[in-house]
């Protein structure tokens, strides 16, 4: 079945399989949930720090809460978890500037608090009020989620497994979508709030902990563990697994131009120019005037109504000198700087690298030059080369071998020495990989059906 399910249906196919669950599932008279809307980030007091917060160390955790709203499936069913709880943690900008952002810790029933797996969630836009600290409450606006109604199914798979998981607000208040500094900085400061927080959440500070990311958020986990070394050197990580990868911004907003995913350029220009002010200048001054308000309603939207409203669009065209902005002065220097992977250093943790030779938002060519490139600098890297897949069904096709890769780093065995490629048909058609995702569809239907969540067994 869990093969069927992963290999016939595909991303979409999944989620509406779900729901034709829930709808068989529930009984006819449905318990009363609590549907309440949370507060939106950027109208939550909680999201701002407190007078002089500038003078803590990053990682420090400025203020804590349990979430306010049950995390849920779907928006609408509460997931059966121990308890979740948002630490508001010190951490730093683009610029090098102090900033405050929010993280999620989620633990499940009987959690093993010795191991924590941040997941980076794919958020992909440039509005705060797609954070997942929001995103995944229930009663949360569908249209703010994302990709985070189906990619709540691998954080459930891996609070099955009894695994602590931390899920950052990595963009920032500034919803810094694309700034792979801020993303990485922010990703490893939540990190080392989860592991200060055991007092709150139960972590262990000397946990084995590692990260995941898919699309975006896989953005997020490399670049964390690029900057690792030099921005948190006594962090260690057992691993990092990537679904997706985006090793290059510039090139991205070229390929995606006049295609279906064409509303990521509008989400990820404006998400540089929220942290680099310089941009927004620039930005502001060419722009077409006629034009300027469709291209920053971006600004106020979440994945889904993005990549909508601008399917097919020619992106260039609402600038002045069209394609030329994105090769003048200021964006090259910007995009050299946070927008491309492999120039910040090598990571010291063993890699996991999944990536759909057809993906139509980041070439393959990119990731392959990013590989070769950190091979070279001693990375211990495993990369798996899908044949079958594109970037959006690799959240499903390529996370079993993730999801194996993880488990396997959790329970001792080692990573392998060196670099390795491989080339397969379909990452689908993996076992092991077939084996962890047919868990991951009866993790969900627990979910589902409101049973616990948590290292209890069937």
């Amino acid at each position: 079945m869990g093969s069927l399910l992963q290999v016939g249906f595909g991303f979409t196919s999944l989620v509406f399989f779900l729901q034709l669950v829930l709808a068989r599932s529930l009984p006819l008279t449905p318990p009363v949930w609590d549907r309440s809307a949370p507060i939106y980030p950027s109208d939550d007091p909680f999201y701002f720090p407190p007078d002089g917060y500038e003078s803590s160390a990053p990682g420090t955790i400025l203020r804590s809460r349990t979430v306010p709203n049950s995390l849920s499936l779907f928006t609408v069913l509460p997931i059966n978890i121990q308890g979740a709880y948002q630490l508001l943690y010190r951490t730093t900008d683009s610029l090098g500037n102090a900033q405050a952002s929010v993280t999620t810790v989620i633990v499940p029933h009987n959690a093993d608090t010795t191991k924590l797996l941040s997941y980076q969630f794919a958020e992909d836009a440039s509005w705060v009020n797609c954070a997942p600290s929001y995103a995944l409450q229930n009663g949360a606006e569908f249209l703010n989620t994302g990709s985070s109604v189906a990619e709540v199914l691998l954080v459930i798979a891996a609070l099955d497994q009894g695994w602590i998981v931390n899920t950052p607000d990595y963009e920032g208040p500034q919803a810094a979508f694309t700034s792979g500094i801020q993303a990485g900085q922010a990703t490893l400061d939540s990190v080392r709030a989860a592991l200060a927080s055991g007092d709150i959440t139960g972590v262990s500070s000397s946990a084995t902990y590692q990260m995941w990311g898919y699309s975006g958020g896989s953005l997020a986990s490399e670049w964390a563990a690029e900057l690792q070394p030099s921005y948190a050197p006594e962090l260690n990580f057992a691993g990092v697994a990537l679904n997706s990868l985006v090793p290059n911004i510039s090139s991205v907003l070229t390929t995606i131009n006049k295609g279906p995913f064409a509303g990521f350029a509008p989400a990820g220009i404006l998400g540089l120019a929220s942290a680099y002010p310089d941009l927004a200048v620039l930005l502001n001054d060419t722009l077409i005037p006629s034009k300027a308000d469709d291209f920053n309603r971006a600004q106020t939207q979440c994945l889904d109504k993005g990549i909508l409203d601008y399917a097919g669009d020619d992106i260039f065209s609402y600038f002045k000198d069209g394609a030329a902005f994105l090769s003048s002065p200021i964006p090259q220097a910007i995009l050299a700087e946070t927008g491309l992977m492999g120039t910040h250093g090598t990571p010291q943790m063993p890699m996991f690298i999944v990536k759909a030779i057809a993906d139509e938002v980041s070439v393959v060519a990119d990731t392959d030059a990013l590989v070769k490139k950190l091979c070279s600098q001693g990375a211990q890297i495993e990369y798996v080369r899908d044949g079958l897949g594109e970037h959006v069904t690799e959240l499903i096709t390529g996370a079993g071998d993730a999801f194996v890769f993880l488990k396997n780093r959790f329970d001792g065995v080692p990573a392998h020495a060196g670099c390795s490629t491989r080339n397969v048909l379909s990452a689908s058609f993996n076992l092991k990989a077939i084996e962890a995702l047919g868990l991951t569809i009866v993790e969900a239907l627990l979910a589902i059906l409101a049973l616990p969540i948590g290292k209890i067994g069937l």
